[in-house]
């Protein structure tokens, strides 16, 4: 790795850093298992906040709930049980599930994108990529106003966002079959030319730059569909990772926002430190992202820091390490502390789920159940 020139510091953001999660649903049939195309009843059916707080997602089995700006663990927590209980109440009155997992774990009948002007267009453009089997992703924000600061806070993220992957896979099923790997929406969304890790930028002009280059050559429609697993957002002032699966449960996707955001503030303390963000071959991030996708936390991961795989939970317990200082800032270091306790025993969602499959001669529908229940616990 050849380290980069020193950049100037960057301005300070506010202490406690604000986070938000949008969080991607499947709508299964109760019986089958197989994905629904009922979306839009799901959506007619919500109302209040959670309606404001719904999307219409690139799928007729998906549904995309979306919290207000938060500032703390409790708060994230309280409107992520209520949406996925609205959209859950909603999903119901469809006939249908709502369910956390990550990919379509039997099959997708109908693979339509809906009738909206920028998704049609996607169709056009990517053909048969555009109507994969749904994908359901937990896409993290982070409060960064200042978009200069927010590319170099993704050029710092880069060793780290496979670690944060593993976490949260949650998607070992496809076809109604154990695929192999921990996180098989991961490798669906590699058919995407405009999906993987970050690239390494100089400053927010080069990523302008190159944003611009790539609409320019057909990869991209427009700014929005940079899909890279961290990125300056789109649409808000912060930086977005979206490198993970949806969680099972809201415990796991609270745990996962506290590391995101702990992991964004220590790259911002770095960064104002003058550290500079490791410069780390292209090939050797993709390859840490697929041992992530394939192993999740019961294999081993690649250290792209020092290089060579090791033990998953070392490393995970090394991202502790580097953090704590910005969870005790936030206040979340007890929380994420148990919650990681909690995960060790259990495992990720892709582990739990294998585990049912190994307990009722890999019954599916005892899979789903299990989701189901998960999804709106809390």
């Amino acid at each position: 790795m050849k380290p980069h020139p020193v950049v100037a510091p960057a301005p300070a953001p506010p202490r406690i850093m604000t986070l938000g999660v949008e969080e991607e649903f499947l709508l299964l049939d109760p019986a089958t298992g197989e994905s629904m195309p009922v979306a839009a009843r799901v959506l007619d059916a919500l109302s209040g906040p959670a309606r404001e707080q719904s999307r219409q997602e690139f799928r007729h089995s998906m549904v995309e709930m979306v919290t207000p700006v938060c500032t703390d663990l409790a708060q994230l927590r309280e409107h992520l049980v209520a949406l996925r209980r609205a959209a859950a109440d909603a999903a119901e009155a469809a006939g249908a599930r709502l369910v956390a997992v990550g990919a379509t774990p039997v099959c997708e009948a109908h693979r339509s994108v809906p009738d909206e002007q920028r998704y049609q267009a996607m169709s056009r453009r990517f053909g048969p990529v555009a109507h994969d089997p749904a994908v359901c992703g937990c896409h993290v924000h982070v409060g960064i106003p200042d978009r200069d600061l927010a590319v170099q806070v993704c050029n710092h993220l880069r060793p780290w966002l496979p670690v944060v992957q593993a976490l949260t896979a949650n998607s070992p099923l496809h076809d109604g079959r154990d695929t192999g790997h921990a996180s098989w929406r991961s490798m669906q969304l590699e058919r995407w030319p405009s999906i993987g890790p970050t690239p390494h930028f100089e400053s927010v002009a080069d990523y302008d730059a190159t944003v611009a280059e790539l609409i320019a050559a057909g990869i991209m429609l427009d700014a929005a569909m940079v899909y890279w697993y961290a990125r300056p957002s789109a649409g808000y002032p912060t930086v977005e990772i979206r490198v993970g699966d949806v969680c099972p449960t809201v415990d796991d996707t609270v745990l996962v926002a506290a590391l995101v955001r702990a992991l964004v503030a220590t790259m911002v303390d770095d960064i104002r430190a003058g550290v500079a963000a490791p410069r780390v071959r292209d090939c050797l991030v993709a390859a840490a992202h697929w041992r992530a996708a394939h192993d999740g936390v019961d294999g081993e991961l690649i250290d792209l820091r020092g290089g060579g795989a090791r033990p998953a939970w070392e490393l995970i317990d090394e991202l502790v390490t580097t953090v704590s200082p910005a969870l005790a800032r936030h206040g979340d270091l007890d929380a994420v502390l148990r919650e990681l306790q909690r995960v060790r025993r259990e495992g990720t969602g892709a582990t739990r789920q294998r585990r049912i499959m190994a307990r009722t001669d890999g019954d599916v529908r005892a899979v789903l159940q299990h989701l189901t229940a998960q999804t709106t616990a809390g």
